[in-house]
């Protein structure tokens, strides 16, 4: 590594994915420039935010996020920086089903976040009824629908392929990623390769059918998500590593209370009475949290992140002895909304990860979430509570009888960010409004991205702001 004189100091408040990426980019740990002395403090007892693992019945398994994007160079290039090239593991299947109208059914292949690009395979699942796929059909004959800048997923996936279509195919799979509805899901922020079809093709299924037939074409095509040996909890905890080894300082069990700005740069005051003196500062942390930080240095960012709503979810994972169970199918199962489940989803874990089988032949590890955005009283059930619903539908999906010998459950109150219609356009309000503070960004979740390597950009993109480079080319796109 190699560093430049008359380093300034940047300050990075938040320890989850996002804000050690920042940490990360300043001190040179992906591309060896160190460009900031760096501090980072972290509210919690740890780093990592919705990245954890732990053991349930002696077996280590993640608790939080288990998988990040694959074909997003961002996350794969940080965690090869921080010495976890060989714990890279895809999924070893990736056949998931869907649960709807009282049976599993196979997920449609040739789909882009529900969106069919070959009616067949649709046909073939059995997940819509006769009359959701004519109406499906459709599609190839309707005139265009106008999307202009945006529009809600589910309404422009409802105009051109029906209502069943976004119920049992886009809601459930948009679901497991935003926790939210798909009415209200920006198709610009959340599924912009969607938008890009709609806004160049007549027909969804026609552009979708292109897009996918584009991508197979690369001879050497990434798998689409991955996961690390041990689980993805890991990562942090190697990111927070490799930055301590690169000069980084960093705290757990450090709330901030207030932000200043002096004529020097910035004053960071810590619920302890401390003051953390710095050149300029990366935000990484919840829209709340950081609408509370500039409530007075910048009143018009803070009520655009104040707006930002959040979903609760909690994950609930048992343990089974092996012997106890019969052959489960694939990867788990999605839930349409719908079809009115307690559940949302399950993943048969054991089953995904090839290292999770590995570490514990013996045992079965499967995980069922519940809750999202406006239906989050579930998470005030008591943990005995969960586990019960959570087994009643597993045994009326999946035929599963046997006793879990140990059992977790984990909630996460505000977990996710919603990005509805209109959301791009008040993050760029949000970022118009901070600019005029100078040594000042934002990253994290609730802008560009709620996946990992998306948060990892984000992280990125708020080191190079208050450092005033340039990102280079070569490490966004993943080369280095």
């Amino acid at each position: 590594m190699h560093s430049t004189p008359s380093l300034p100091h940047v300050l990075v408040v938040g320890g989850g994915i996002a804000g050690l990426a920042a940490a990360a980019r300043l001190r040179g740990v992906v591309d060896g420039t160190v460009r900031a002395r760096v501090t980072l403090l972290e509210a919690s007892p740890r780093f990592g935010g919705k990245l954890l693992s732990g053991e349930v019945g002696g077996v280590r398994v993640d608790l939080g996020a288990e998988s990040m994007l694959a074909r997003r160079p961002e996350a794969t290039t940080l965690a090869r920086a921080v010495g976890l090239a060989d714990a890279l593991q895809p999924p070893s299947t990736a056949k998931a089903s869907i649960w709807t109208r009282g049976e599993l059914r196979p997920l449609p292949t040739g789909h882009l976040m529900g969106v069919p690009g070959d009616l067949d395979a649709l046909a073939a699942s059995g997940v819509l009824s006769a009359e959701g796929l004519a109406r499906a059909a459709e599609d190839l004959t309707l005139p265009r629908t106008e999307v202009g800048e945006d529009i809600g997923v589910g309404e422009y996936v409802a105009a051109r392929l029906g209502h069943e279509v976004v119920d049992r195919l886009v809601e459930p799979l948009l679901g497991g990623v935003y926790a939210g509805h798909a009415d209200a899901i920006s198709l610009s922020a959340a599924v912009p390769q969607l938008l890009a079809i709609a806004q160049r093709s007549r027909s969804a299924v026609e552009g979708v059918r292109a897009a996918l037939a584009g991508a197979a074409k690369n001879p050497n095509p990434a798998p689409v998500f991955t996961g690390l040996d041990g689980g993805i909890g890991a990562f942090p905890g190697a990111v927070a590593e490799a930055c301590r080894a690169a000069g980084a300082e960093l705290r757990t069990d450090t709330p901030v209370a207030a932000l200043r700005r002096t004529a020097n740069g910035w004053d960071v005051v810590t619920e302890d009475g401390g003051t953390v003196t710095a050149d300029a500062v990366v935000l990484a942390v919840p829209a709340p949290v950081a609408a509370r930080l500039l409530a007075e240095l910048a009143p018009e960012a803070a009520a655009e992140l104040g707006a930002i709503e959040y979903a609760g979810m909690a994950l609930v994972t048992l343990a089974y002895d092996r012997a106890e169970l019969g052959p489960l199918p694939g990867s788990g199962f999605l839930v349409p909304p719908v079809d009115g489940r307690a559940i949302k989803a399950s993943t048969f874990s054991s089953n995904k990860w090839g290292w999770l089988d590995k570490s514990a032949p013996d045992r079965f590890l499967l995980r069922t979430s519940l809750g999202r955005q406006g239906e989050e009283a579930v998470l005030d059930l008591d943990d005995d509570e969960l586990v019960a619903l959570s087994r009643a539908d597993l045994r009326e999906a999946a035929g599963i009888t046997a006793t879990p010998y140990a059992q977790a459950v984990t909630r996460w109150r505000s977990g996710l960010p919603q990005y509805p219609v209109g959301h791009p356009q008040r993050v760029a309000r949000v970022e118009a409004a901070v600019a005029a503070l100078p040594g000042l960004a934002l990253c994290g979740a609730a802008y560009h991205g709620v996946g990992i390597p998306a948060c990892i950009a984000d992280g990125w993109r708020a080191a190079t702001t208050v450092t005033a480079g340039e990102v280079s080319p070569d490490l966004l796109s993943g080369t280095q």
